[in-house]
């Protein structure tokens, strides 16, 4: 027999083998032994029995270790066979019940406590001299129970360590009775009716079940019977994924805790689009949601730029980011939201992501990857990945609810509308200002609880962040960059202006370009600027004023438009100077006298022509026509026609 050093479980045979002290040495009459002392009925302090069918060829019966002698508990320790029964109960027993009792209710640590208080004065009684025939009865006078029940508390701490006598001493009441069996084909068809996206109610998977088991003959127990084994043997979060989804799932865990501590101020900025909840009047006289694009910085949670248009577009965008350049600088990294107007090509580049276009050589390069800035994407839909989704959310309260917005607030979903839905609409310029005073209202707000500014506002924790913080500026060239769109443009071939949107823009540089495909950066939302000029490459060229039109007699854009024609003049007269041109009769002098074409020589050898091909006969003139002749020249009308014979 192989001895292992944690055995606890020993047949006849091995205890015949063993020779202990206490014990037969021979199988039949430890048999008999464990016949004579019922050692087959024999329990644990935990109810668990102490014998054992043994696994294996030939059967029999295995015995615990507790039902063995001490004498022979001792010797299989002395040989390694086992372990003392108090080191087991430290390495394995103490951790499972404490891991029980902590798992159990108020009220029965309470329980367990009130016994170890009786139990703990026991044992000072026989510190004090008494014996346990007299300390017994002396406790429990003096904790109102009975003697038998305090004989009880002690019996189940016998062999338990000290450290280990409360959870030992909890009482362990178990049901009242066997719970119902539930046919498992019914059970997994009830589990699987509850366990669907449609979140049925448990008492209808309960009657859809029963009427199942009904037409089979099965008996079915009650529906709480069903509760409870679901309760016991489903896990909640499968419960949660089949019923709620994944997205519930998700958010059953705590969320994700982003720290600034190591950012400052502009280093990193999230960029969002958010429709508002207001009915809006364009130039136009449409009534429309106005969407606004704006750009927190991370650190300190300030909204920095923003730009109010009818829908999130790569233009709109664009240029809240020439806000931001212009007003604050050139941010580290930013995070966008995967959408396509911030996947657009003119924005992003080459950066990849979901709807990415396919790029050509002669597009623009997209100013976040032209200048540097990481780019971070964040999943749609997820506020817990934009922190400027909260900003969104305050200023639907602090905005869109605005008393002057009286009767144009939609409200946020179809069923939340409120009474006096679609009385009014806000005209755009407005409620443009309304935003902007609404987002330094915001801004300035103090108790901010925020991990930077605790307690003070936005604005003060991104000064004082911004004032000591390395900030990349953007140079004029970055600028123009940034701040415009760009187009397509061909130059006119004649007089060198570009025309966009019904506006004419020239400059005397563009001379130069006639005819040219340009790429034009311009403001959209001020189209009275000037506009820069690119080549396909990507090379600065040069800017274009707008020309403006003017009215008939209006004598001061004529006497501007005399002073442009002689300004041009000078210029090109200037450059004329400038390439050092020979005059006519001096080209004409430096040429070579022409030979005369009346001293040709003669030539030497004559080709002979000779008339070839095939010759047209001559016309002859007829006299005399015949009648019949002259009858179908009448009918056809072709009296001028000659015969050629």
């Amino acid at each position: 027999m192989k001895h292992i050093g944690t055995k606890t479980w020993y047949s006849a045979s091995d205890l015949a083998e063993l020779e202990l002290p206490g014990l037969p040495r021979e199988k039949r009459k430890i048999n008999a032994r464990a016949r004579d002392e019922r050692w087959a009925i024999a329990v644990d302090d935990k109810g668990q029995p102490l014998m054992r069918r043994r696994s294996g060829r030939g059967g029999g019966c295995e015995y615990h270790i507790k039902l063995l002698p001490s004498a022979a508990r001792t010797e299989l320790i002395k040989r390694g066979v086992a372990l003392d029964a108090d080191t087991i109960a430290a390495e394995s027993g103490n951790k499972q019940i404490w891991s029980w009792y902590d798992g159990q209710s108020q009220k029965v640590k309470d329980e367990a406590r009130r016994r170890l208080i009786a139990v703990n004065q026991v044992d000072v009684l026989e510190q004090a001299g008494l014996n346990r025939s007299a300390a017994v009865p002396a406790a429990a006078s003096t904790q109102k129970i009975s003697p038998s029940t305090l004989w009880n508390w002690l019996k189940l701490i016998e062999g338990i360590a000290v450290s280990d006598r409360l959870p030992a001493l909890a009482p362990r009441r178990t049901g009242g009775g066997k719970e119902a069996v539930i046919d498992p084909e019914i059970w997994q068809i009830f589990k699987s009716d509850y366990l669907r996206p449609e979140k049925p109610t448990l008492t209808s998977c309960y009657y859809r079940a029963k009427d199942v088991a009904d037409a089979r003959g099965i008996a079915l127990p009650i529906q709480k019977t069903f509760a409870r084994k679901l309760k016991r043997e489903v896990d909640p979060r499968v419960i949660m994924v089949r019923r709620e989804g994944a997205e519930a799932l998700r958010q059953s865990l705590p969320a994700q805790k982003r720290s600034v501590a190591g950012l400052h101020a502009l280093e990193m900025v999230n960029i969002d689009g958010h429709k508002f909840d207001v009915f809006v009047r364009n130039a136009e006289g449409k009534v429309i949601r106005p969407l606004m694009v704006a750009i927190q910085d991370i650190y300190s949670r300030k909204i920095l730029s923003w730009r109010i248009g009818e829908s999130e577009s790569a233009v709109q965008t664009r240029l809240t980011f020439a806000d931001l350049f212009r007003d604050y600088g050139i941010p580290r990294a930013c995070v966008l939201d995967n959408g396509r107007a911030f996947a657009s090509k003119w924005i992003t580049g080459g950066a990849k992501s979901r709807f990415r276009f396919k790029i050509r050589e002669e597009e623009p390069t997209g100013i976040l990857t032209a200048l540097g800035i990481e780019i971070h994407w964040a999943l749609p839909y997820r506020g817990q990945s934009k922190p400027i989704e909260r900003a969104f959310r305050d200023l639907c309260d602090t905005v869109a609810k605005h008393p002057a917005l009286a009767g144009c607030y939609t409200g946020n979903s179809v069923d939340a509308k409120p009474d006096n839905y679609g009385d009014a609409a806000v005209d755009m310029a407005v409620f443009k200002q309304l935003v902007e005073k609404g987002i330094a209202v915001h801004n300035a707000r103090t108790g901010r609880r925020t991990e930077t500014a605790k307690g003070r506002s936005f604005d003060d924790a991104f000064n004082e962040s911004y004032a000591r913080a390395p900030i990349g500026k953007a140079t004029p060239e970055q600028l123009r960059l940034a701040l415009l769109a760009a187009d397509q443009k061909r130059v006119n071939s004649r007089t060198g202006h570009i025309e966009m949107f019904g506006n004419r823009y020239w400059s005397p540089e563009m001379s130069e370009l006639h005819g040219r495909n340009v790429t034009v950066r311009f403001d959209p939302d001020n189209l009275h600027q000037a506009i820069h000029l690119y080549d396909t490459a990507g090379a600065y060229l040069c800017s274009a004023e707008l020309i403006e039109d003017t009215g008939f007699a209006d004598a001061a854009s004529a006497k501007k438009r005399a002073k442009m024609e002689a300004a041009h003049r000078k210029t090109v007269r200037t450059a004329v100077e400038m390439e050092d041109l020979l005059r006519a009769d001096q080209i004409a002098a430096m040429l070579p006298d022409y030979i005369d074409e009346n001293d040709l020589p003669e030539p030497q050898v004559v080709r002979p022509v000779r008339h070839r091909g095939q010759t047209a006969a001559a016309l002859k003139k007829i006299e005399h026509a015949d009648e019949q002749t002259q009858e179908i020249f009448s009918a056809l009308g072709r009296v001028n026609l000659r015969i050629v014979d």
